[in-house]
């Protein structure tokens, strides 16, 4: 998918002196950066990808909610800049967003991300409308993985959530 660049937008967070805080979800992981524009290119200051959680003890899906939320809390303590700006890119944020699940990690983890008010859901940020799903469902879809994992969400994300906090202590 080839999406052209809106300048106008772009050139607003670049007068805003401030890094970009980057959330681009492919069909396998989600990827948050924060990048810094340079005349020779922008650069990546930090980055963090989705499968990197699997490190922390998340055993669950690296493109989803909880996910993009336990992203946001890691490059929040790896990253070196506590201020930036997000950049949302093309895409137009939408109510339950998974950038704003990003944001909100990010922010919890000390960062500064000059965003508004966020409409996150606790319950979505900690998985419960994938626990009901995956009680509601029959079949194998969450055989991979295992049904009870996914109904126990809540405790992977506490126990994830704890390693994150403790990663450069």
């Amino acid at each position: 998918m080839n999406r052209k660049v809106n300048y106008r937008k772009r050139l607003k967070l670049l007068k805003s002196n401030l890094p970009r805080f980057v959330v681009r979800k492919t069909s396998s992981r989600i990827i948050i950066q924060i990048v810094e524009y340079s005349p020779e290119g922008d650069k990546t200051i930090s980055s963090v990808c989705s499968d990197e959680l699997l490190d922390f003890g998340w055993e669950l899906g690296i493109k989803n909610i909880p996910a993009a939320y336990l992203s946001g809390l890691l490059i929040g303590k790896k990253s070196p800049k506590k201020e930036a700006i997000l950049d949302s890119g093309s895409r137009t944020l939408k109510k339950d967003s998974f950038i704003y699940y990003a944001v909100k990690g990010a922010q919890e983890a000390g960062m500064n991300l000059h965003a508004s008010e966020l409409p996150v859901s606790q319950e979505r940020m900690f998985g419960q409308h994938i626990a009901e799903y995956a009680s509601s469902k029959k079949g194998n879809q969450f055989s991979k993985i295992g049904v009870d994992k996914v109904r126990n969400i809540k405790e992977y994300m506490d126990k994830s959530i704890e390693k994150i906090n403790a990663y450069g202590k």
